[in-house]
């Protein structure tokens, strides 16, 4: 899968995921609406939880499934980062959804993030891309280039970020953490909604507007149906950190 004119040299926007992020998820689902409404041009690029955390003693500060969700993000990235470099920034585009939907719009318990194989090999064919692809999830001659594109993201927001991390009109243009959103904005709000973040992200001098109470995410996977509202958790420092 190759598309020659996808020309990404004046994105309107940069997204930085990790496919086993539920928030970037849903921002992903909202920002697509978005640049189907305005046609926008948007370039999906990569910043992994487990290298951004790879300083954190994840027995003391996580819950003890994030190292093993946190490991398969990093897992799937090195197929995108061969899917980009064999068949161009439309394949991550289109793989991005085709994978991400496996993990969170299934029925809890569908996804196994130890057994990620059947995950990319459905992804990837329903993508028209080569099933082959799959052997380097364990191929970590991507890592470098993975942790670059996660320094970069990190160098435009500063450190004590997640994902997603949103880039709007660059390289100019701001840069930021999130939106995190928990429920997804109808056809009628993305537009409005974006306007509301895209103008207060662009303020001279903005800096920060945050709660660290959140909803579960409206995802099959979490338990959440579609016109469900999940259980308010509260994150800290970006996810749910609980020393001990």
């Amino acid at each position: 899968m190759t598309d020659s004119s996808y020309d990404l040299e004046n994105p309107d926007v940069r997204f930085w995921f990790d496919p086993v992020c539920p928030f970037a998820w849903m921002t992903s689902k909202w920002v697509r609406t978005v640049q189907a409404q305005r046609d926008y041009t948007v370039e999906w690029r990569f910043i992994s939880l487990r290298l951004l955390n790879a300083h954190i003693d994840y027995d003391a500060h996580f819950p003890p499934e994030y190292e093993e969700g946190h490991t398969a993000g990093l897992k799937l990235l090195r197929v995108f980062a061969h899917v980009r470099d064999e068949h161009g920034p439309a394949a991550v585009e289109a793989l991005y959804p085709a994978v991400s939907s496996q993990v969170f719009d299934v029925p809890p318990g569908s996804y196994e993030p130890t057994d990620l194989r059947p995950v990319v090999e459905g992804a990837l064919a329903a993508c028209d891309l080569p099933t082959a692809l799959a052997e380097h999830l364990d191929d970590t001659s991507k890592d470098a280039q993975i942790q670059a594109e996660t320094d970069e993201a990190l160098a435009l927001t500063g450190k004590d970020v997640g994902t997603p991390i949103l880039h709007v009109a660059p390289p100019e243009g701001a840069a930021f953490f999130g939106p995190v959103i928990s429920r997804l904005p109808s056809d009628e709000q993305a537009g409005e909604l974006w306007d509301h973040v895209v103008g207060l992200a662009t303020f001279p001098g903005f800096a920060e507007l945050k709660r660290s109470l959140r909803e579960l995410p409206q995802l099959r996977a979490l338990g959440v149906e579609e016109d469900g509202v999940g259980k308010s958790e509260d994150w800290h420092g970006g996810s749910r950190r609980q020393k001990k």
